[in-house]
């Protein structure tokens, strides 16, 4: 009578986590391998040979794929909020300049007075006092300004309330942006 090796795979699943866990601390993680160890193993039955140790050879399936995951991790960064990977990203050179060009038309038909207002404000950082002292205005009078220019410029750039900026100068993004902060 012939069995197939594949039946005598489960018996050796205890002994597996455990040398699992040896390896890895870490029961997830080596419920993880157990696994891994199991497809391969399953995957590649045709390489064992019936009648030699399967429980040698599947520690040795786990053994070498505890090896490979570790040396892949090695060459890994753990980024789960994509901090790292934002940073790495950049977006096309011509979106930016798509942008830009439409930022510009819509800035150029914004009345004088709000144009003034937010390259003070926003472009170049001023506060709303040192803005209404260059331009010999009330606080106030600034404010409305600002507010009005970028409510105007959103308007024709058609940009959503509650939806992303997606601008790729930090300048730009300060004049749109309702805070006056380059900080995008």
């Amino acid at each position: 009578m012939n069995t197939d090796p594949r039946d005598e795979l489960v018996i050796h699943l205890p002994a597996l986590r455990a040398f699992a866990i040896s390896l890895t601390r870490n029961g997830a993680t080596a419920d993880d391998m157990v696994q891994d160890t199991v497809v391969k193993a399953w995957t590649n039955i045709d390489k064992y040979e019936a009648g030699t140790n399967m429980r040698a050879w599947l520690f040795t399936i786990l053994r070498n794929t505890f090896y490979s995951s570790r040396r892949k991790a090695k060459r890994e960064v753990a980024d789960v909020d994509g901090i790292f990977t934002e940073n790495m990203a950049e977006k096309p050179a011509h979106d930016g300049h798509l942008q830009m060009a439409d930022f510009q038309t819509a800035f150029a038909k914004l009345p004088d007075e709000q144009r003034e207002t937010l390259i003070l404000v926003g472009a170049s950082g001023f506060s709303y006092e040192e803005a209404a002292e260059m331009c010999g205005v009330a606080v106030g009078t600034i404010k409305s300004r600002a507010n009005r220019g970028r409510k105007r410029l959103a308007e024709l750039m058609f940009l959503d309330e509650d939806g992303p900026v997606e601008l790729t100068d930090k300048a730009t993004v300060a004049v749109v942006s309702s805070n006056g902060s380059s900080a995008f």
